[in-house]
């Protein structure tokens, strides 16, 4: 099976399938990492520009490095950053006027929502960098190195902030709280 680097070299020599193929390989992953950062109807719009994007781009893939995912990972998260800009500030405030009248929200509240929510507050605590670093090797199962790449960053910079993101959440209010409830509950369940 030819690599990454090898179809993106042949893609450039004229052959378009080798560049479709490119995609077969990685449409899900980029369209997970995209889904997982502005939804899912949003992340359909943007996978079609990321990937138009990549074939524009891809006389400046390395290919001395035979896996793209990073590459598209970089490609993605420059998208997203396009996304954001573009669009008009949030408004924090919901409109309560919608919600069903005698409904009550906090029934919702279990531990599991607790624990999104003190996750979610410790994430926003991060540096930035940290925090898509992190992003980057938890939940697209990245190397350090890889995630390096997919920010344009040397190697020991995100193994460093990868280390800092990683202290930070053990530190984060809250999260060694959930930590023991987990463990404990680990342990009833043995």
């Amino acid at each position: 099976m030819a690599s990454d680097a090898d179809l993106i070299g042949r893609s450039l020599n004229g052959d378009v399938d080798a560049f479709v193929e490119v995609v077969g390989r990685h449409e899900v992953a980029v369209g997970s990492y995209l889904a997982r950062r502005v939804g899912r109807d949003a992340a359909e719009d943007l996978l079609g520009e990321v990937w138009v994007a990549a074939f524009e781009s891809r006389r400046s893939y390395d290919r001395s490095y035979d896996d793209a995912r990073p590459w598209l990972y970089g490609v993605a998260l420059n998208r997203l950053r396009r996304f954001w800009r573009s669009q008009p500030p949030e408004d924090l405030v919901e409109d309560v006027t919608e919600l069903v009248s005698g409904w009550d929200p906090w029934s919702a509240v279990d531990l599991g929502m607790d624990a999104q929510a003190v996750l979610a507050s410790a994430l926003m605590r991060l540096k930035p960098e940290e925090r898509e670093v992190l992003r980057l090797v938890a939940w697209e199962d990245l190397t350090a190195a890889d995630a390096a790449r997919a920010l344009g960053m040397p190697a020991g910079t995100a193994r460093r902030l990868l280390s800092q993101a990683r202290a930070a959440l053990r530190e984060a209010p809250g999260v060694s709280a959930l930590l023991k409830e987990r463990n404990s509950a680990k342990e009833k369940h043995r």
